[in-house]
């Protein structure tokens, strides 16, 4: 008997329906602990309301909800200092997946505080922007959203029409954000407009914008049919006057709000695969138990090939999320990768949705299961932070070395 053959362990383990690739061995005991405490969370504090949430579009309790997550350590969880906890890229990952698989205005709403607002103040903000907010954001004591869409301009972002103008030391802000997360109900805004800075002209900043500040409101939008237990808003700038110091002094131009695109979007990579998870599971048990013909749908070959299919795309992007966390992690991961994520696991995830579906029959229409509701969250996800087209000609450019944007 050869040595390599020797070590080999006598006994493989159980196959796991719920891990069929091991995927759990790449995680440390650090990393299941904090998995678990946000699954625990989830299943606690949203699982048992969602359905009802979604159904009259509405999140109650946001701001209790958001403290909840702010001492759980869930916002702004990569970030370090200022009150935050300094986790690991993969942690955060897993949080968010675990979140998702609730729902993804669950997940929205940590993206937003977290990787948007959050990150935009930690990367490019002063010392006093970071003293001053950080600490009660990351406890959840206030919340932040971040304007950059605008009602004509989503993927072009450098023909934004928000303006900003000096009047002596001070800015005046005027313009509209469109499709924002948090909004109404948030204590202080990133907001990116156009001004009359830099060596070739106009030049875009990121301004840290105070929602009580005369001039700024926040309508609520309405009458959603995907996110719908979340608060999403419009932001009405008019003539919104700014100290000097209330622009971001290290974010000029559109590296700025892309560089906090891109890291909302990892979340998103791991997030899709949690609503992928969820509907998932609910297929699987479900064949497991619904009777047709006598005997139990999962035992015809073709609901089997459904799940099969669905497994593969399922755990082949939770090894993508993974890869790219790491990445991150090493401070290797690059935009482009970021693109790769997003494509790929929100594209397969509303896959995973449809074909739960099909195996849930007229029942995967009711919110009695988290099919439909997680399948119409997607189509948001989908083109939110980047549409598929533009993650498309991100890789197109990548791959070929042209530039097909314009």
């Amino acid at each position: 008997m050869s040595s390599t053959e020797s070590a080999k362990p006598s006994k493989l383990p159980p196959f796991d329906a719920t891990d069929p690739l091991g995927i759990d061995d790449l995680l440390g005991p650090d990393d299941l602990a904090i998995r678990d405490t946000v699954r625990t969370w989830a299943a606690d504090r949203v699982l048992p309301h969602i359905a009802e949430w979604y159904e009259k579009g509405e999140l109650p309790g946001i701001r209790e909800l958001a403290r909840e997550l702010g001492s759980l350590g869930a916002l702004g969880m990569s970030l370090d200092g200022y009150g935050c906890a300094g986790a690991s890229a993969v942690q955060y990952g897993l949080a968010c997946l675990e979140l998702e698989a609730a729902d993804s205005g669950i997940r929205s709403l940590v993206s937003v505080q977290g990787s948007l607002a959050m990150y935009a103040i930690h990367r490019f903000g002063s010392e006093e922007q970071k003293q001053r907010w950080l600490p009660g954001m990351a406890a959840g004591e206030t919340i932040g959203c971040f304007g950059l869409t605008e009602p004509d301009h989503g993927s072009d972002p450098a023909a934004m029409r928000t303006y900003a103008k000096r009047d002596g030391d001070d800015w005046v802000l005027t313009g509209r954000k469109m499709w924002i997360t948090n909004g109404s109900v948030a204590g202080v805004a990133i907001v990116w407009a156009q001004t009359d800075e830099g060596d070739e002209g106009r030049g875009i900043r990121g301004f840290v914008v105070p929602t009580d500040t005369p001039g700024f409101s926040a309508p609520e939008i309405h009458h959603k049919w995907s996110l719908r237990a979340s608060v999403t808003s419009e932001l009405v700038m008019d003539g919104v006057r700014l100290p000097a110091d209330a622009v971001l002094p290290e974010a000029k131009g559109l590296r700025g709000p892309l560089s906090c695109l891109s890291h909302a979007r990892y979340g998103i990579v791991w997030g899709a695969m949690g609503a992928a998870r969820a509907s998932f599971a609910s297929a699987l048990d479900y064949a497991r138990t619904r009777e047709q013909f006598g005997r139990p749908i999962g035992g015809f070959q073709l609901t089997q090939a459904k799940l099969a299919d669905m497994a593969l795309e399922l755990h082949k992007g939770i090894l993508l999320a993974h890869h790219l966390g790491r990445r991150m992690d090493a401070g290797r991961l690059r935009p482009e990768q970021v693109s790769f994520g997003k494509l790929n696991n929100v594209r397969e995830a509303i896959e995973i949705c449809r074909t739960a579906r099909t195996i849930l029959g007229a029942n995967g229409i009711s919110l009695e299961y988290p099919v439909m509701r997680h399948a119409t969250n997607l189509e948001s996800v989908l083109t939110y932070e980047g549409t598929v087209e533009m993650h498309q000609l991100v890789l197109g450019k990548a791959l070929t070395g042209l530039d097909a944007f314009r």
